[in-house]
């Protein structure tokens, strides 16, 4: 029988911090058992905001559902449950010559969050979000009911479960296609830029060159310099380019945790514009020296490096604030946000700028535009901070990230995604009683009437 805990849970940015009734499924007769009280399926908690809270209300969380199935070497099709998290595969088949073909900025992301969220990486523009290597799952229902969905079997369900936060069901196996490389390193090029006019224009020359491309922005930095950052490149490397050190193991996996550990929470006052101005200059150092060969560790992950960072914003918890626009009059949108963001008193820490490609799905965040994420602690500034930037993004076509929004209100949302009530269509078939819900659902209006 399944044991009910109360726990204090939050998402990453430990913002909202709400109880709720967890339980830990083992096995399908513990997920089945786990239907009937309204509940939220969890992972390992990296969504940043309320995706994964139910306040009062059940959380299952589903990381011991983590075992491979199935594994085709000529095609790269791996069956898996949604437990498994991109750090298991990358630990079990990295060393075999595959990866996962889409990486965020974590791997500590189970493949149910990763569908969920519909996960996207620095190759947005060239590869796409997860779904691009998803060809189906298996999701249980509100019935009780396991069943399958692709692109051609149950495909409402299909494009409402990708991007769908989990309020449709949960997740119980995948096939995903994993990506064939020769060694597990990256051919990396730094290019610093002195002002968002520089950005822009690097971003479009190296388009078509590098099919990794992510960009740190000082979002203190203001009047000719704002928008000044450094622009990280890269591209898979093949054999042939390892020196020879490196050509004894191209496929070096990273074995360890996180080697440093921030302990406890640090103190609200350590976050200010001083220690982020100090902390922009570092991080554009570090940056424009890069490699010109590193590990996918480093190049992918490099805040795995730390092992819970999140506490170095304090108790108040932090929120990332993540957007896309359209590239048409993106250069003024993006030079009127980040004005707003110098004036506004509340210091932005970490500021990540990629271009995105073609969006898919029903509630999927990407489209073929721009991204800015910024990581804001949280002040009794910022709600009504954060309106402001809604109408600005609103107003040029934009909406927020889904899988980390903390305070989007429900009328920003549906002016963002008017595709929502398509959403709510596919909710009202397959979870018309609201079985599945969370904080965000309530907070959005993400649930059947």
């Amino acid at each position: 029988m399944l044991t009910e805990t109360t726990k204090e849970l939050g998402g990453w940015g430990n913002y909202p911090l709400v109880e709720s009734l967890v339980v830990e499924p083992r096995n399908n007769k513990d997920l089945s058992e786990s239907i009937g009280t309204p509940l939220i399926p969890r992972g390992l908690g990296r969504s940043y905001g309320d995706q994964a809270l139910n306040d009062h209300k059940r959380v299952a969380i589903c990381t011991h559902l983590n075992h491979f199935i199935s594994f085709d070497e000529q095609t790269g099709v791996l069956e898996l449950e949604a437990g498994v998290s991109l750090e298991e595969i990358i630990t079990v088949f990295g060393p075999r010559g595959w990866l996962p073909m889409i990486c965020p900025g974590t791997k500590w992301v189970t493949i149910g969050g990763a569908i969920a969220n519909d996960i996207h990486g620095k190759a947005h523009h060239i590869d796409g979000s997860f779904v691009n290597c998803l060809l189906s799952f298996t999701i249980l229902l509100a019935d009780n009911s396991h069943v399958t969905a692709s692109r051609t079997h149950n495909a409402d369900l299909f494009w409402g479960t990708v991007g769908g936060l989990g309020l449709l069901g949960i997740i119980t196996t995948a096939r995903i296609r994993l990506r064939k490389i020769e060694t597990t390193y990256f051919r990396q090029k730094a290019v610093k830029v002195n002002n968002l006019d520089e950005m822009l224009e690097a971003v479009e020359k190296y388009d078509k060159e590098y099919n990794y491309s992510v960009a740190w922005i000082d979002a203190l930095a203001g009047s000719k310099r704002l928008g000044r950052g450094v622009l990280s490149l890269g591209n898979a490397a093949k054999l042939e380019d390892l020196p020879d050190a490196l050509k004894k193991e191209p496929l070096k996996i990273h074995r360890q945790r996180s080697l440093l550990s921030v302990p406890l929470f640090l103190p609200d006052f350590t976050l200010n514009n001083f220690t982020v101005k100090v902390l922009n200059s570092v991080i554009g150092f570090v940056q424009n020296s890069s490699k010109k060969i590193v590990h996918y560790e480093k190049f992918f992950f490099p805040l795995d490096a730390i092992g819970n960072w999140n506490r170095g914003y304090g108790r108040r918890g932090f929120i990332q604030y993540q957007f896309v626009i359209p590239e048409t009059d993106g250069r003024a949108t993006l030079k009127t946000i980040l004005e707003m963001i110098a004036k506004s008193g509340c210091t932005p820490f970490l500021n990540v700028f990629k271009k995105m490609g073609a969006g898919q799905g029903i509630l999927s965040f990407p489209f073929k535009g721009y991204t800015l994420a910024i990581d804001f602690p949280v002040t009794s500034k910022l709600a009504q901070f954060t309106r402001e930037l809604d109408e600005v993004v609103l107003k040029a076509g934009g909406r927020l990230y889904l899988g980390k929004d903390a305070m989007m209100t429900r009328e920003g949302f549906q002016a963002m995604y008017p595709q929502y009530k398509e959403w709510l269509q596919i909710k009202a078939k397959y979870d018309p009683y609201n079985r599945f819900t969370s904080n965000i659902s309530r907070r959005l209006g993400l649930e059947a009437s």
